[in-house]
């Protein structure tokens, strides 16, 4: 793969206006796509939808929303440093779109968690199951093997990409006509979903809707195919995902501290852990001398967070570098986290081994995981029995209820369920939870 194919400023559903975009501007296309998802409707609910904990009340938390932030900003760090390195590296002749990095990373950083239904990966969780294992399972008959397998195996990250793609009703063609670079660093797994057995993974980058969509953008950006339906990754998903796994463990971490689920020694310990005692010495001093300065607890554990931040940004730049044929080639086949150098990968996998056993089973996170599982399975089924039998009087009213964007006339099954899909994922957790109460005429006690 060649920078020059990759970095390009052309727009997805408007390419018979590439030439007429090329105006003068204060900002570069790039730096648009980042604009035109920070003021967007999808964007702004995102700070109404769980991350790790439920949404909070005196204690503020991260939500999807200023997770999707703080990725971004880390996002930048990494594609400006990369830039950096290989403009002195002398590897790529295009320096102008080269310098753009950071900020295709840093859009396509907003972007990444756009699919994910309310929540967290419950809600993924109770999508695949009412097909797979629900009521459901008996409509296997309407739809191929490929349109099940979507189904049955809900994805957040595929769900992201017909976001940003799909013409909604009502809406302009190429949804929100981002470049096809920025589209395609949200794609971490270039393949449909009846390839997961394949490549041995749970994964995958798009829904059949959308699988024309991205052949196409592969072949505007001459991404390669490694195999039959496999395709390599966009060079720059490994800094969005990169970002993505730093921040998710490292916030996590001073958001337990936050909550008294770990004790201040224990965050400091973990933080800590990151540096060499005898290589990071000057590191070691430096937040010492700091924490004198700075009595606040919770200001210390940020110094010590955003110390971690930049070690682990600088790592995963350094292992871009040192892989950098095999990225372009398309046969990279681990992270850039999983790469780093043995001290901080160790301490690393310490943070992730906490988190799942003293943060992802807290009671807090495993109650509002219950309580979506049950709202989403319920919604679901009410709705799409409701789009596949539309005449009587409930599915009537019911449908009445999903804004006009959604297409649930359309012309298959497939396409209708997708449209049912599209309207429950996109909902915020409050609002999945009060249409829950509305339908079923009750109240959830102990849930807000």
């Amino acid at each position: 793969m060649k920078w020059n194919s990759l970095l390009s400023a052309k727009r997805f559903g408007q390419e018979d206006q590439f030439s007429s975009v090329q105006q003068i501007d204060i900002r570069s296309q790039f730096q648009r796509d980042y604009d035109r998802l920070i003021f967007s409707s999808p964007f702004r609910r995102l700070q109404n939808k769980t991350q790790v904990f439920p949404l909070p009340g005196s204690i503020f938390v991260h939500n999807r929303l200023t997770h999707s932030l703080e990725v971004s900003s880390v996002g930048r760090s990494l594609g400006n440093a990369l830039a950096d390195r290989l403009i002195q590296l002398n590897l790529s002749e295009d320096l102008s779109s080269i310098k753009e990095i950071g900020s295709i990373v840093a859009g396509a950083c907003l972007a990444h968690d756009l699919g994910n239904p309310p929540f967290g990966h419950s809600g993924e969780k109770a999508l695949s199951h009412f097909f797979s294992d629900g009521k459901g399972k008996d409509l296997r008959v309407k739809f191929t093997d490929d349109e099940w397998a979507d189904l049955t195996n809900f994805e957040g990250n595929a769900n992201a990409l017909r976001l940003l793609t799909h013409a909604f009703k009502g809406r302009r063609k190429g949804g929100f006509a981002l470049t096809y670079s920025s589209i395609a660093s949200i794609v971490k797994y270039p393949w449909e979903s009846n390839k997961i057995e394949v490549v041995k993974k749970r994964k995958y980058g798009f829904f059949q809707a959308e699988k024309e969509d991205y052949l196409k953008i592969a072949k505007e950006l001459e991404i390669p195919e490694l195999s039959d339906g496999i395709y390599a990754r966009f060079p720059l998903v490994y800094l969005v995902e990169a970002a993505d796994d730093i921040c998710y463990q490292v916030m996590d971490i001073e958001d337990a501290h936050k909550l008294k689920i770990l004790s201040t020694e224990e965050t400091k310990e973990l933080l800590l852990s990151f540096y060499h005692p005898d290589k990071d010495k000057a590191t070691f001093d430096k937040i010492a001398e700091t924490c004198k300065e700075v009595t606040d607890i919770n200001e210390q554990i940020a110094y010590m967070r955003a110390g971690v931040i930049g070690k682990l940004v600088s790592e995963c730049v350094a292992v871009f570098v040192n892989n950098y044929d095999l990225i372009m080639s398309g046969q990279f086949k681990s992270t850039l986290i999983k790469e780093i150098n043995e001290d901080a990968l160790k301490a690393y996998k310490i943070c992730t081994k906490v988190a799942i056993s003293r943060i992802y089973r807290h009671r807090s996170v495993v109650e509002i995981e219950l309580a979506g599982y049950k709202i989403l399975g319920t919604l679901l089924e009410e709705f799409v029995t409701a789009v596949l039998e539309p005449d009587n009087f409930y599915s009537k009213n019911l449908l009445s209820l999903i804004p006009e964007q959604y297409d649930v006339e359309s012309a298959t099954d497939y396409g209708k369920i997708m449209s049912i899909l599209d309207f429950i994922s996109g909902m915020t957790d409050v609002f999945a939870l009060d249409l829950y109460r509305t339908i079923k005429g009750i109240e959830l006690p102990g849930i807000n």
